[in-house]
């Protein structure tokens, strides 16, 4: 089996002091405490959008259809689907829409899409939106998360394309975790019975864990250090530490190799039932 460690990839020194020095600046503008943090999403947002739009440009006079767009930059002018929760805690949320607005906004302009500066964006935002985050955090395009002030996340975490985090009843996430490329991780469930009877509960990540493309963790469930949820799996229980879940509900079908002597399996016990 080869070893396949990520290349270093670099831009060109032009392009890199570019990118420097504008997440400089968008740093700058997020700590100002004097600045209102709607406007200043919206300002940098019309930046990226609609750059030949100066500031002396009078709105008023511009198509209807323009004028719809640039008020839709501002995230006072926007509703997002967390805000009809009716457990969200709006004084908490609040404080961050402008910027969970500004992530999915600028994941879906044509910065988001660059590996290196998207990456580095939204490890700057993160610390604003989230419990708790620690170093070297790295998200990709599409990351999308409910509420954010419920989420806390360790450090040397990776979360690939099109991950859903549902925060709504607290998700933690242990360190050097991996969350692949469309996999959602739940901490609110409905009932089978009444669907606005909804129970939030925590959903633990615990270290050295990886979610694999597609898979599916259910509200409550805690994954165990070094556990696996295999492709397309869906983890409505606990899974061991060291042991990998696949399948549809998700079983234990092996142990990793690595796994000390404590968490290898009796082999006259089934891993499941």
């Amino acid at each position: 089996m080869t070893f396949l460690p990520l290349r270093e990839v670099a831009t060109s020194r032009e392009s890199a002091d570019l990118y420097d020095a504008w997440l400089r600046e968008t740093g700058a503008a997020l700590e100002d405490g004097d600045r209102d943090r709607n406007a200043v999403v919206r300002d940098l947002l019309k930046q990226i959008y609609f750059p030949s739009l100066g500031a002396d440009v009078d709105e008023s006079r511009l198509p209807s259809a323009t004028r719809a767009a640039l008020a839709n930059l501002d995230p006072r002018s926007t509703t997002l689907e967390p805000e009809y929760y009716r457990d969200i805690d709006p004084e908490r949320y609040y404080e961050r829409k402008a910027l969970i607005w500004l992530w999915q906004m600028f994941d879906r302009s044509p910065l988001g899409a660059n590996v290196d500066l998207g990456v580095r964006f939204r490890r700057l935002l993160a610390p604003y939106v989230f419990k708790r985050v620690g170093r070297n955090f790295k998200a990709f395009h599409f990351v999308e998360v409910s509420y954010g002030y419920n989420l806390e996340v360790g450090d040397d975490v990776v979360i690939h394309r099109n991950v859903h985090l549902d925060d709504r009843g607290g998700i933690t996430i242990g360190d050097r975790v991996s969350i692949s490329d469309y996999a959602a991780v739940f901490s609110h469930t409905h009932s089978i019975n009444e669907i606005n009877e909804v129970t939030c509960v925590p959903t633990v990540i615990g270290d050295d864990v990886r979610i694999t493309c597609g898979a599916v963790v259910l509200a409550g469930v805690h994954l165990g250090t070094h556990g696996v949820v295999g492709a397309r799996a869906l983890a409505t229980r606990d899974v061991r530490p060291y042991h990998v879940n696949v399948g549809i509900p998700a079983k234990s079908v092996r142990v990793k190799s690595i796994a000390p002597p404590e968490f290898q399996p009796d082999v006259n016990v089934p891993h499941d039932s």
